[in-house]
């Protein structure tokens, strides 16, 4: 029987031993709403551990390479390198949309380059090189294809700095307090809420941002804010 991840293993130098665990990253909750029958579970539960791994492997990695950044440096930068944007780019040069199962809907919709399903994938993997292999094994992996010279990067030109972090910053220091966030709205359906945020000032509304989640519409009304400083 052929293997149909060799050239992903091939690609992380990993040969997996538990062939139905290496499947299971890749099965999208969606394909069991169509394939009620089906003999593994949705990705999700791997995903789950896949996520609580990769906090541990960037701590530590934050911990060996870059011991003289203060803790508040450590968490700013574990949120800028392992956000979902980040961990997509990660997953499609490793190509694994095309090993998803989705439903007819989802494929249709774009599902192999979704951001958030392409980011879930990437997180079940290393639960899964972790289950399969060992967390050594599952750093590496993440050093490699995750972290690469991107953080590196990151940490000497102090981009890992979220624009809420900087807005703080900048309306502390000049005013010694800090800026209010609200949220404005919510919409849509339970699990694909919209909210709108809006981040404030002394009564006065410098920015708003609307996302799937409220870290991400904090973060857009902040970045907009930091644009309309000059409305203080």
């Amino acid at each position: 029987m052929p293997n149909k991840y060799s050239s992903l293993e091939k690609i992380i130098k990993i040969k997996f031993k538990d062939r139905d665990l290496l499947e299971n990253v890749f099965i999208h909750r969606s394909y069991l709403n169509e394939h009620k029958g089906y003999r593994l579970p949705s990705n999700e539960k791997l995903e789950f551990l896949g996520d609580s791994v990769l906090s541990l492997i960037t701590s530590v990695f934050l911990f060996r390479h870059y011991p003289a950044l203060a803790e508040g440096d450590y968490t700013e930068i574990k949120s800028a390198i392992v956000k979902t944007e980040s961990l997509a780019i990660a997953a499609k040069d490793l190509g694994l949309g095309e090993y998803l199962y989705l439903s007819k809907g989802e494929e249709l919709g774009g599902g192999r380059t979704n951001k958030n399903i392409m980011a879930d994938c990437f997180e079940a993997l290393i639960g899964c090189i972790f289950l399969d292999h060992s967390f050594e094994k599952a750093y590496r992996f993440v050093a490699e294809f995750l972290f690469n010279n991107k953080l590196d990067f990151l940490v000497k030109n102090s981009l890992y700095l979220s624009a809420k972090s900087k807005l703080q910053e900048i309306i502390q220091a000049e005013y010694k307090t800090t800026p209010l966030y609200k949220v404005l709205s919510e919409s849509g359906p339970e699990h694909k809420r919209i909210f709108k945020i809006g981040v404030y000032f002394n009564q006065k509304k410098l920015g708003e941002g609307t996302a799937p989640s409220k870290k991400e519409a904090e973060e857009i009304a902040a970045a907009q804010a930091i644009d309309n400083l000059n409305l203080l």
